[in-house]
C-alpha cells in the first residue's frame, strides 16, 4: 500500500497527513506557518514530514500552496499571504527530504481530493467552489485537473459579476467573491446592524452587543435556529452563488459543482437558494441536461488528501 504525505500550507498554519491510496488519512500533524520566512516554512515542512517518516514508509510528498504555481508544478510564482516569490519549492524540498515532491495550488489540491475521493468521485467533469474568506476553486475536465497554459487557471472568485462594483483585494472591481463569500456575508450583516436595522437586532444580541463579534458561524447557527434575518442573508448569498455557478456552467459544462469552504456548513440554507438561482440563470434552461450542485464531503482534509494523491501522479 503506497503511502504519501499531503501538506497544506496556509498563511497561519501548515497541516499535513499521511494518506493511503484509498484516500484514508492515517496520521496528521501541524506546525505554525512562519509566513514571512521562506526558509523557516521549508524547515517546518521538513520537520513535519520527518515526524511522519518515523512511523510510516513514505514514497512521495504533495504540497498544496496558497498561491500561483507554475504549470510544471515546481515553482510558486506568487503567494498573497506568504513570502514566496518565484520560489523553487519543489527543488528545495526534494533536496531537504530526499523524496519526490509535487507542488500544487491549494484549491486545485482540494478539488482533486473531492473529485477523487469525495463528492465528485462519480463524474469526469467537475468544479469545486470554496466559499470562505474569498471564493476559490478548482476545475477537473475529462478526468484531468485543469491548470491552464501557465498553471494559474480556476481563479473563479475573480470573475467580474458587477461592473464597477466593490473593490476586490485583487485590485479589480465587482469580483464574484465580493458578493458570494463568507466575508461578504459578514460585511452585509454588520452594515445592516450598524444602520440600526431592527430585524438584525437579534444577531447583535447573540454577539453580546459587539458588532465585531458577528461572524459566519454565528450567522449560520442563528439561521439553523430559525432566525429570519440570518436565513434571509444566507439566501441572498446563495443567490449570488447560484448566479456565478450558472456563468461557470455556460463556459465549462460540468456534471457536478461541489460547494465547499467554511460557509458550506450552512447546508441547505445556502445550497437550496443557490440551486434555485442557478436554474433561473442557466443558459438554455429547460432545453439542456442540468448539473448537480452538491455539498463537499471531505471538509478540511480535502487539500491534504488531494495533494497526497497528486504526489502519486508526477
Amino acid at each position: 500500500m503506497a503511502l504519501t504525505v499531503g501538506i497544506d500550507v496556509g498563511g497561519t498554519k501548515i497541516a499535513g497527513g499521511v494518506v493511503n491510496d484509498t484516500g484514508t488519512v492515517l496520521l496528521t500533524g501541524r506546525r505554525d506557518s512562519p509566513a514571512t520566512d521562506t526558509d523557516a516554512i521549508e524547515e517546518a515542512i521538513e520537520d513535519l514530514v520527518g515526524e511522519f517518516r518515523d512511523e510510516h514508509d513514505i514514497e512521495a510528498v504533495g504540497v498544496g500552496a496558497a498561491g500561483f504555481v507554475d504549470v510544471g508544478r515546481s515553482t510558486v510564482l506568487f503567494a498573497p499571504n506568504l513570502a514566496w516569490r518565484d520560489e523553487h519549492l519543489k527543488r528545495d524540498l526534494e533536496l531537504r527530504l530526499n523524496l519526490p515532491v509535487v507542488i500544487e495550488n491549494d484549491a486545485n489540491a482540494a478539488a482533486w481530493g473531492e473529485f477523487t475521493f469525495g463528492a465528485g468521485a462519480d463524474v469526469d467533469d467537475f468544479v469545486l467552489v470554496t466559499v470562505g474568506t474569498g471564493v476559490g476553486g478548482g476545475i477537473v475536465l475529462n478526468g484531468e485537473l485543469h491548470r491552464g497554459a501557465f498553471g494559474v487557471a480556476a481563479e473563479i472568485g475573480h470573475i467580474r459579476v458587477v461592473p464597477g462594483g466593490l473593490v476586490c483585494g485583487c485590485g479589480n472591481r465587482g469580483c464574484w467573491e465580493q458578493y458570494a463569500s463568507g466575508t461578504a456575508l459578514v460585511r452585509e450583516v454588520r452594515e445592516q446592524v450598524g444602520r440600526g436595522s431592527l430585524i438584525a437586532r437579534s444577531l447583535l444580541d447573540r454577539a453580546g452587543g459587539d458588532v465585531l463579534a458577528i461572524d459566519g458561524p454565528l450567522i449560520t447557527q442563528a439561521a439553523r435556529e430559525g432566525d429570519p434575518f440570518a436565513i434571509e442573508q444566507l439566501e441572498s448569498l446563495g443567490h449570488w452563488l447560484g448566479e456565478g455557478v450558472a456563468t461557470l456552467t455556460a463556459v465549462l459544462d460540468p456534471a457536478v459543482v461541489v460547494i465547499g469552504g467554511g460557509v458550506s456548513a450552512a447546508g441547505g440554507l445556502l445550497l437550496e437558494p443557490a440551486r434555485s438561482q442557478f436554474r433561473a440563470h442557466l443558459t438554455g434552461r429547460n432545453y439542456r441536461p442540468e448539473l448537480q450542485i452538491r455539498a463537499a464531503e471531505l471538509g478540511n482534509t480535502a487539500g491534504m488528501i488531494g495533494a497526497a494523491d497528486l504526489a502519486r501522479r508526477p
